[in-house]
């Protein structure tokens, strides 16, 4: 980086004009919380490093704690310095820094939302204009409504409607427990705000090659003519984790795998993967793809014998060379506990362009390695040209995108073996992010926080996207709730999940991909 007193750095001077956001004070509910230290405030501070905050900026963090401006301010500069994917910069964190304020109150207390309301009301007449406020509620869902309520009572939620400067609101998941929580959360906000200002996060789509799905599906027409049910054979996506649930064990027992892993991530890769071409980049046009999709999913079979459904939970096992417990044996975990920690799904979509094609969804903890990605197996090519197993060692054709840790994609060719005589192996061609671009890749929230600020929803989920996930995912717990812990799995720590699930992709002839 050039020197800062030569070179003066952008930020000091204002917004890039390459994405403009009005001024803007951001509110962060949760503002003590370990997501707000971990990824929101290096998100603002990255932002801020690339110019890409407007110059007229604050951020206001909103708490039960009674904490100074000044003891929050060094709050946030000691979570840039621990989590932010740059080296701390003094000049560019003075400038956020002083922008940086606190203010504490209950989250069901009204009280404090009129006070809130007030500074901002005193930091647009310290600017002398008008500045958007976005409300980022980053608490548990326990007190989601009560924030939302208090945002409506007290006026924030409809300061300058109808102008560039309108309020906002960014939530986070989980967002709802079941199909009924999540209408009724749908409807307290819809009382409150204008869907056109309400932004339901999910970090995922904030990730690079989730947003480069799009441009390989459709900018690469090599790619797009076969993602259907002539040429693919199979879909297969995984999410998983390889640490156990560690300290978080009474929220997850509260949780398990398909509310905290499958029903938001998992669902949205498999819709943006399986929609249909958006007739524009608009964010409308791209979300009611995705929801066509979800709404095109069959009901789960949940059948104990060749049910589309497989669950499980963690023993003792081995990660990396350490002895790891089972999950009943985790802190906070009940020993009879019937919560999974793994589950498996085959999902069917009906429509033309998918009929007959399993998608495989897995999301698990204590898993083998830390990996989500996205693999299209193709179909095999017809004839018997290379039929002799012993001389010829071919593998299906693959595409996979991997979200993470390693962000890219692989394709899975075979070729020749160089040699007289003529015989093959499969090869593999990898693209990454880091070697191509550079490894100093945005992370998601920045993307999110700045695509919130400039009013763009592409890659936000919209009201009626939460109903159709969990109207496939509440009657697979409710039928898990009535059954307790019958056909409830185990799999090894440091495995890829139980052998119950290479079942799912046995009956239709599949195996899982090792990633």
């Amino acid at each position: 980086m050039a020197d800062i007193d030569q070179n003066r750095h952008p930020f000091l001077d204002g917004l890039s004009k390459h994405r403009g956001s009005p001024p803007t004070v951001i509110v962060i509910f949760g503002a003590s919380g370990d997501l707000t230290a971990r990824k929101l405030v290096p998100a603002i501070y990255n932002l801020g490093y690339d110019n890409l905050l407007p110059a007229d900026f604050r951020l206001v963090g909103f708490g039960r704690r009674e904490i100074p401006d000044d003891a929050f301010r060094t709050m946030a500069r000691d979570a840039v310095k621990e989590f932010s994917r740059r080296e701390l910069n003094e000049d560019i964190w003075d400038k956020v820094g002083r922008s940086t304020f606190y203010t504490a109150g209950g989250y069901d207390d009204a009280a404090a939302f009129d006070r809130l309301k007030k500074r901002i009301e005193g930091l647009e007449k310290d600017l002398g204009r008008k500045l958007q406020s976005l409300f980022y509620i980053s608490t548990p869902p326990s007190v989601f409504e009560p924030i939302l309520q208090n945002l409506g009572r007290s006026g924030l939620a409809a300061r300058h409607l109808g102008t560039r400067q309108m309020s906002k609101v960014v939530i986070e998941k989980p967002f709802g427990r079941d199909l009924e929580s999540a209408r009724r959360l749908n409807q307290v906000i819809s009382g409150v705000f204008r869907e056109d200002q309400v932004y339901r996060i999910d970090h995922y789509l904030g990730k690079e090659t989730v947003q480069d799905l799009l441009v390989q599906r459709f900018a690469n027409s090599i790619f797009e003519p076969l993602m259907n049910r002539r040429y693919v054979d199979c879909v297969q996506i995984t999410v998983a984790e390889d640490i156990g649930v560690g300290s978080r064990g009474s929220y997850y027992e509260q949780s398990g795998a398909t509310r905290d892993m499958i029903q938001n991530h998992t669902m949205q890769l498999l819709s943006l993967m399986a929609m249909e071409p958006p007739v524009s980049l608009d964010p409308e046009s791209i979300r009611d793809e995705k929801v066509k999709l979800l709404k095109a999913v069959e009901p789960l079979n949940l059948s104990p014998e060749h049910g589309d459904v497989v669950r499980a939970q963690y023993a003792d096992g081995l990660v990396s060379g350490q002895a790891v417990p089972g999950y009943t044996r985790e802190s906070s975990v009940e020993s009879e506990s019937n919560t999974e920690t793994y589950a498996a799904l085959r999902v069917s979509i009906n429509n033309w362009r998918w009929a007959g094609v399993p998608f495989y969804l897995r999301s698990g903890k204590r898993m083998a390695r830390r990996v989500s990605e996205i693999a299209i197996i193709f179909k095999r090519p017809p004839g018997s040209l290379f039929s002799d197993s012993e001389q010829f060692h071919l593998a299906q054709n693959s595409l996979a995108f991997q979200i993470q840790p390693d962000e890219g994609s692989t394709v899975v060719l075979n070729a020749k073996i160089p040699g007289l005589e003529t015989r093959t192996q499969p090869v593999r061609m990898h693209f990454r992010y880091s070697t191509t671009f550079g490894s100093n890749t945005p992370e998601a929230y920045e993307r999110l926080v700045l695509d919130a600020m400039v009013g763009d929803s592409t890659l936000f989920i919209r009201g009626d996207e939460t109903e159709a996930s969990w109207k496939l995912i509440t009657p697979l717990h409710e039928f898990w709730s009535s059954v307790g812990r019958r056909g409830m799995e185990t799999y090894a720590g440091g495995s890829w999940g139980p052998l119950a699930a290479e079942r799912l992709l046995w009956e239709n002839g599949h195996e899982w991909r090792r990633p």
